[in-house]
Order: C-alpha cells, then sequence, then structure tokens
C-alpha cells in the first residue's frame, strides 16, 4: 500500500509565485534629503577655500549654489523629485570637484581649462551674444531641418507606393544619400553663391536622406489587407496614402525624424564654423581664434541645450500623433 504524502493547500496558497510577482519599486529613502545639503557642501567649497588665482563670480557661483540648496530642501518633499535626486546629487559633486581641482589646486593647465566661476562669468557679461547666436542657430536648423524632414516623407511615400517613381529616384537616393554633406560642402559654397543657402540645402540633405529611408520602408511594409479593405469602401489613392499608409508607417517616420535631426545639428554646427558668420557655431570658432575657452565651453552648454530641448519637443509630438499606438511603442 502506497502512502501518499499530502501539503496544507493554506500553504501552497500564500507561497509568493516569483515568476509573477511584480518586483518592488525602488525606493530612494533619504536619498532625496541629500541633494539639498551637496549643494550647500559645493557652496562651501566654493566660498571658504580660497581661490589659487584671482578668478571672476567667486561669490556668486557659492550664492548660486546655496541658493539651489536651501531650495531643494522642500523640493524633496515632491514625489516627482525622488528620481531626478541621485541627478541633483551627482552634479553638486562634480561642480565641487571642478572647483576644488581647478579653481583651488589649478591641476589643469590654462587657458584650455577653465573654472566654474569663469563659465559663470562668460553667461552674466555675455549673454547677449550667446542669445544672439542661439536664436541665429535655430531659425539655421529649422529652415533646413524642416524642409528635409517634408521632403524625405513626400520622397518615401513615392518611393514605397509608386513604382515609376522608386524607378526614376531610387538610384539618386543611393548615389546621393550615403555621401556626407560635410564632405559637399566647398562643392555647396562654390555653386551657391550665398553661404546661407548653401548651408541650408546641406542641411536639408542631412536631413531628408533619413526621412526618405524609413519613409519608404514604413510604407512598404503597410500591410496590403488594409488598403483592399479601404477600396471595397471606396477609398481612393489620396485617402490610401493619407489616412493608411502615413498612420501605419508613422512610428518608423518618427525613426528617421529623430535620425535627421542629430545629422542636421552636425551640419549646422559645421556650416556655421566654415560659411555662416553667425551662430553657435561661428561663437565657437570666434572664442577659440581669441584662446576665449570659457566662452566657447558656455556656446556647448548652450548648444546642448538647444539639442536636448529640440528633442524633447520632437518626442512630445510623437506622443501626440501617436497617442493611438502608445501601448506598442517601445521608445
Amino acid at each position: 500500500m502506497t502512502q501518499t504524502t499530502s501539503f496544507p493547500l493554506h500553504d501552497i496558497a500564500t507561497a509568493p509565485d516569483t515568476a509573477t510577482a511584480p518586483r518592488r519599486a525602488w525606493r530612494p529613502g533619504l536619498l532625496p534629503w541629500l541633494a539639498g545639503p551637496a549643494w550647500c557642501c559645493a557652496a562651501f567649497v566654493t566660498w571658504f577655500w580660497p581661490d589659487a588665482d584671482d578668478f571672476p563670480a567667486t561669490d556668486s557661483l557659492a550664492i548660486a549654489c546655496a541658493i539651489i540648496g536651501i531650495v531643494l530642501v522642500p523640493v524633496a518633499l515632491l514625489p516627482r523629485f525622488s528620481a531626478k535626486a541621485p541627478w541633483m546629487i551627482a552634479l553638486a559633486l562634480g561642480l565641487a570637484a571642478w572647483e576644488g581641482v581647478q579653481a583651488k589646486l589649478l591641476l589643469l593647465p590654462r587657458p584650455f581649462f577653465g573654472t566654474p566661476q569663469d563659465l559663470l562669468d562668460v553667461f552674466v557679461t555675455d549673454w547677449r551674444k550667446l542669445g544672439d547666436s542661439l536664436l541665429h542657430s535655430l531659425g539655421l536648423l529649422a529652415v533646413g531641418y524642416i524642409t528635409g524632414a517634408v521632403l524625405g516623407v513626400v520622397i518615401g511615400v513615392g518611393l514605397g507606393r509608386s513604382a515609376r517613381f522608386r524607378y526614376w529616384v531610387q538610384p539618386i537616393i543611393r548615389l546621393v544619400g550615403p555621401l556626407p554633406p560635410v564632405a559637399l560642402l566647398p562643392l555647396a559654397f562654390v555653386i551657391i553663391p550665398s553661404s546661407w543657402a548653401a548651408s541650408e540645402a546641406l542641411m536639408t540633405l542631412a536631413s531628408a536622406f533619413p526621412v526618405i529611408v524609413l519613409t519608404w520602408s514604413g510604407i512598404s511594409a503597410v500591410d496590403p489587407a488594409y488598403y483592399d479593405v479601404a477600396r471595397t469602401m471606396g477609398a481612393r489613392d489620396r485617402f490610401l496614402v493619407l489616412r493608411v499608409a502615413l498612420p501605419a508607417a508613422a512610428p518608423q517616420i518618427f525613426v528617421g525624424l529623430f535620425m535627421g535631426l542629430g545629422m542636421s545639428f552636425a551640419m549646422l554646427v559645421v556650416a556655421e564654423m566654415l560659411g555662416v558668420k553667425s551662430g553657435l557655431g561661428f561663437y565657437m570658432q570666434w572664442a577659440q581664434g581669441w584662446a576665449a575657452y570659457p566662452n566657447m565651453y558656455a556656446a556647448l552648454v548652450v548648444m546642448s541645450l538647444m539639442c536636448t530641448g529640440l528633442i524633447t519637443i520632437l518626442f512630445r509630438i510623437r506622443d501626440r500623433i501617436l497617442g493611438w499606438q502608445k501601448d506598442g511603442l517601445k521608445w
């Protein structure tokens, strides 16, 4: 006679299921409350540790760090701040380390490596030139990128929908598209008399190629059943493109738009350094020529903020347009 072992059902019911149990969210604990003291420590280092040289705006930098530290103390009560607290602490510690290494000990060669005071002094004294350069860069970038994006979508739709159009245009795209736009810069300045128009043309080319390729790929990947259903309901070609093909290919089109924006950034800086006599790239070249390296670093900071802001705006537009596909988006 075989003896069987029975297990209590309540033990099985209460046992944790490691496969399906949700992971516990990371709780930062006291980490948000350390952001304010970290910035106060940076202010302490800046104020009480004597400078190794006569640097400008040391007092202003210390006051600014102290104000940020005081503001972050009540901000730690906000739930959303928990995710940003590690970065705020890292920025404060990085600033304090930079201040100690360069402003207090002068361990890095000058003038190639400035101090936080030098950078702050540039923003305080030269903000008009930086703002004017930013506006010129935004204007130059907007025209070239928007033109390239529109042309890229139109050409990509034509390649994906028309065999005759694809027969004539595809060899040109394969021949010209992979060329780095920077390599065409001397030729563009010779053919096009205006440096501004030449830069716009090259930025249009830089942004258009990835949009063309990704739009073409997205249009070609649309399920033919979608077209068949629309045709049975009397849809014409215009409806098929605007209401069937483009919405279905929109995720890939936005990938091309992001890639085109990145290529436009690179082309913008090169064009401003070599041809256009305005913008952040021209400002950086001017600063480097006069060995004003803090001004160059300030232009890099403004350029980084500009690029990050534009990418964030494009993400917001994508989320707005593709709200109906939000569950399927993985990036």
